[in-house]
């Protein structure tokens, strides 16, 4: 069987590259279509039509759908037990090929383009040892996608030896809005509670790639990295240059926090001895328009924050603190300059009448509501019904638009800085090792790295959060009401303009593991995907897990 699915993987890995499928285009469908005609036509879907279906996404203006398949496993009987094999079927752009961009989904054609070009030792490096294949995708991830088709494709044949269900998932948008993904949570928990199935766990077959210069080791990952959008909206007091100490330039404001919280370390979420990338800043801006001789009003500014462990109410608490200290330095070097220019111009020196004030979302639109009551909901409603007339409205400048409505009809015009958060969230998933589901994937992982690791070249190792931004993110959530209390009282968007099936996530509630082909240079026009391990040892990896959480009775 082992055999069949290198052989397949490494057939369907070159097809499925051939087929654009730029995320936000038709090309997702006919990839779609693509998985769909392979899979139907192999003997066990033949013989099961039923277990192969697409799942549509409501209202998508390209009519994207995904691909499930399910197979179910004969020995023993019937089981609840089911692992998901989930892969997306989309692509970011082909623009960074230039003058090869009609080459990029052809991987011939493209190694040879490329040899025509100047490119970086490395590069021509694998390019000369004949172990890397180019192609937009190939590595991210239709690599991975390839081998969850001969995987479901070949245990289908066997269906007899399988102990437990298989599905496989292949969905659109990863690369955008992970639409086909939050799509398919309902498909799979309507199959859930048709057939009586239990989840064990999800393997993602996305991409893996070096952690620094140099590393020729192998990982596999247990659990993923989660993301938030923390968002800061900053009122000063203006005023006009010629009077620059009677105002509060919330310009200086935001500078500060920017450098209280931009790749801060001691925001770093460290857990298991992994640690996540520091917050960086995404935009920075001063809300002004125009010239003039007076000094902006707000300004706002957000950034990309990692967890893995941190829940969006710790992390809030942690930024207001943040904010805290970064407005309290402000008001002190403000009054130290303002002494100093008094000195200078022989006036006296009063201290500045600023306060450090933070406040989050939720804390200003209650304290405004105790003033306007019911008035403040019906008017913010009205607000988000105008602003989502214009359907290509961006989550971010929605949810800016919102609170500053709130600021504006708070009657209290002190400096403020408001902390908030905008879309898109992404759950982190810690897999601990304490639920019998979590047991069985760490049990599985590492009895499937055991009986690779002798016959393999490289050294396989097991980490603890896969590092990139992934659909993995929605196979589970927190439990912690608070937690999820905290994150959509404080997202102004939510749920008009976003939000997330948190009931269809807790029913899937399956611990994760990222499996994936080796290569490098992701959503570059390097992309290339290294042979020997990714059409060798990934697909035992993956057949041996998978089975593995399959096997034995749960306790």
């Amino acid at each position: 069987m082992l055999e069949g699915i290198r052989e397949k993987m490494e057939k369907y890995t070159i097809e499925l590259v051939k087929i654009p499928s730029v995320v936000g285009s038709e090309g997702e469908c006919e990839i779609a279509e693509y998985i769909y005609s392979k899979l139907s036509g192999s003997p066990y879907f033949r013989e099961n039509p039923g277990d192969i279906y697409y799942h549509e996404i409501e209202g998508d203006p390209f009519g994207r759908k995904s691909v499930i398949a399910l197979v179910r496993g004969r020995k023993g009987g019937f089981s609840r037990k089911t692992v998901v094999l989930l892969g997306h079927i989309d692509t970011v752009g082909v623009e960074d090929y230039g003058d090869l961009k009609g080459l990029s989904t052809d991987p011939e054609g493209l190694i040879e383009g490329l040899k025509q070009k100047e490119l970086s030792r490395e590069v021509e490096e694998d390019i000369q040892s004949g172990e890397w294949v180019f192609g937009r995708g190939i590595f991210d991830m239709k690599a991975g996608v390839a081998a969850n088709m001969a995987l479901i494709e070949e245990v289908g044949r066997r269906a007899e030896e399988l102990e437990g269900n298989l599905v496989f998932l292949g969905v659109p948008d990863e690369e955008g809005n992970s639409a086909g993904m939050l799509s398919a949570l309902k498909a799979l928990r309507e199959m859930k509670q048709k057939l009586d199935l239990e989840y064990m766990a999800v393997i993602d077959t996305d991409y893996m790639a070096p952690r620094y210069e140099g590393d020729e080791e192998k990982y596999i990952y247990i659990g993923t990295v989660g993301k938030l959008l923390p968002c800061f909206y900053v009122v000063g007091k203006e005023t006009h240059v010629g009077q620059a100490f009677e105002g509060l330039d919330p310009n200086m404001l935001a500078s500060e926090l920017l450098m209280e919280i931009d790749l801060s370390e001691d925001l770093c979420d460290i857990v298991d001895g992994e640690s996540t990338v520091p917050p960086i800043s995404l935009k920075q801006q001063d809300l002004k328009e125009g010239y003039s001789v007076q000094t902006a009003r707000s300004a706002s500014l957000y950034f990309n924050y990692a967890t893995h462990s941190q829940q969006p109410d710790e992390v809030l608490d942690r930024l207001v603190s943040k904010a805290e200290r970064a407005f309290a330095r402000v008001i002190k070097r403000l009054n130290q300059n303002y002494r100093v220019y008094c000195q200078n111009s022989g006036i006296p020196y009063r201290e500045l009448p600023w306060k450090p004030r933070v406040m989050t979302y939720r804390q200003l639109y209650d304290r405004v509501k105790q003033r306007l009551g019911n008035r403040l909901d019906k008017h913010i409603e009205d607000i988000k019904r105008q602003l989502l007339k214009d359907p290509e409205i961006d989550d971010r400048a929605l949810s800016l638009r919102l609170v500053q409505e709130v600021v504006t009809l708070n009657p209290d015009k002190d400096p403020v800085i408001v902390v908030y958060f905008s879309p898109p969230y992404y759950p982190h998933i810690y897999v601990k090792g304490d639920t019998e589901k979590e047991k069985r994937l760490l049990d599985a992982v590492s009895k499937a790295v055991d009986a690779v690791k002798d016959r393999c070249p490289y050294r396989i190792s097991t980490r603890k959060f896969y590092p990139y931004i992934s659909d993995l993110s929605y196979c589970s959530i927190t439990d912690d009401s608070k937690a999820i209390d905290s994150l959509i009282d404080n997202m102004p968007a939510w749920p008009d303009k976003y939000s997330l099936p948190i009931e269809d996530i807790r029913s899937l509630n399956a611990p994760v593991v990222n499996i994936g082909p080796f290569g490098k240079d992701a959503h570059k026009l390097t992309e290339r995907l290294h042979k020997p391990y990714s059409f060798t040892f990934m697909p035992e990896l993956l057949l041996l897990t998978a089975t593995g959480i399959l096997e034995g009775e749960t306790k």
